[in-house]
């Protein structure tokens, strides 16, 4: 007949506090005209950590892409990885200029990203190019 032992676990007291801090993360979109279009330009990744950096750097060029104005080209060349949460931050930002009847697209996007947005279908839900000077020359006066 084997002898089994069982283990004992020691309880722990105290607190409980994270090996690393929580820092509020802020996204800056650099700005830049082309044939009197807005591009900003987004780099990195685009994910559970960062969609709300995201979501507040791109609220403020949201609330002037409206008819009339000038369109607003999202420069995807620098982004290396995009989540579902960041899709999600996307198809907001295309239905909100979309209700203000404003010009909204993206540009440029990586392999790695574009394979997201063809899997997942968004190619179908707001523009995309190849390049932002295809996007300039399709939105652009």
């Amino acid at each position: 007949m084997p002898y089994f032992t069982r283990a004992r676990t020691k309880a722990v007291r105290g607190i409980i506090r994270p090996d690393f801090e929580y820092e509020e993360q802020v996204m800056n979109l650099p700005l830049r005209e082309i044939a009197g279009v807005l591009i900003a330009t987004v780099s990195g990744r685009i994910d559970h950590a960062s969609a709300n950096a995201f979501n507040s750097a791109l609220e403020p060029l949201l609330k002037n892409c409206v008819g009339g104005a000038k369109p607003l080209i999202l420069d995807f060349s620098g982004v290396e990885y995009i989540s579902s949460v960041g899709l999600r931050s996307l198809m907001l930002a295309s239905r909100q200029a979309k209700s203000q009847k404003g010009a909204f697209a993206i540009a440029g996007m990586q392999p790695s990203v574009q394979e997201v947005f063809t899997i997942s279908r968004f190619s179908l839900i707001m523009p995309c190019y190849t390049s932002v000077e295809a996007a300039c020359k399709v939105l652009g006066s």
